[in-house]
């Protein structure tokens, strides 16, 4: 992640962007929580300052930018720093993993996935919101990054894009939701599938060895 600098310089701008915008807030965490397991041990990939985390029921979570980092452990979550391509966790560590407004910062998306898949136990789960670069807001977000504190490097991905590097990384059984409809912003319907939403929400499983042969 090339922008953790912009991330600790603005922490409490990018913070108050949840407080300032609930009902868009709520609306990518109503998405989130159809698909994020009930149960079992999870991490959130670039907690952030634990906006997520927290109310999905995650304890602990990996974030490059220090000054996010010390915010959500403020808030409970416990949280290692550190970069999504090279997590600081063991083999087989987790039953689900979360990625929220993470993939458009990476480096190394495949890499990144790689390091999910690594630390996921057999069957575990990988769990990511988004931007869908394919939708209206998503090509809004693309015409205007160049005006955006944080997304003035983002990559923005469509779901096409993201599940064909999930598949190759050894991910399968997707799911998925989409919300923020064009013409309502602010609607927090929830659909299944992709194409109209915004904010999209992929639910894919680590397959067992055998399935990637």
């Amino acid at each position: 992640m090339n922008n953790a600098s912009t991330f600790n310089r603005h922490t409490t701008e990018y913070d108050a962007w949840f407080e300032r915008h609930n009902d868009l807030y709520q609306a990518e965490l109503g998405a989130l929580q159809t698909l994020v397991p009930a149960n079992g041990q999870g991490v959130e990939i670039g907690v952030g300052t634990g906006r997520f985390a927290l109310p999905l029921g995650i304890s602990i979570g990996v974030e490059p930018s220090p000054v996010m980092a010390e915010v959500a452990r403020n808030r409970g979550v416990e949280v290692q720093e550190g970069v999504a391509e090279a997590l600081p966790f063991d083999d087989n560590s987790f039953d689900f993993a979360l990625m929220v407004t993470v993939v458009c910062f990476l480096d190394d998306v495949a890499r990144a996935f790689r390091e999910a898949w690594r630390i996921l136990k057999l069957g575990g789960v990988l769990v990511i919101g988004f931007i869908d670069r394919g939708s209206e807001l998503g090509r809004i977000y693309e015409q205007k990054k160049g005006q955006s504190t944080f997304y003035r490097d983002a990559t923005f991905y469509s779901v096409s894009e993201l599940v064909e590097v999930l598949r190759e990384t050894g991910f399968t059984d997707f799911s998925f939701r989409q919300t923020l409809l064009p013409g309502e912003p602010t609607d927090a319907t929830i659909l299944e599938g992709f194409g109209d939403g915004g904010f999209v929400v992929i639910r894919a499983r680590r397959c067992e060895k055998e399935e990637r042969e």
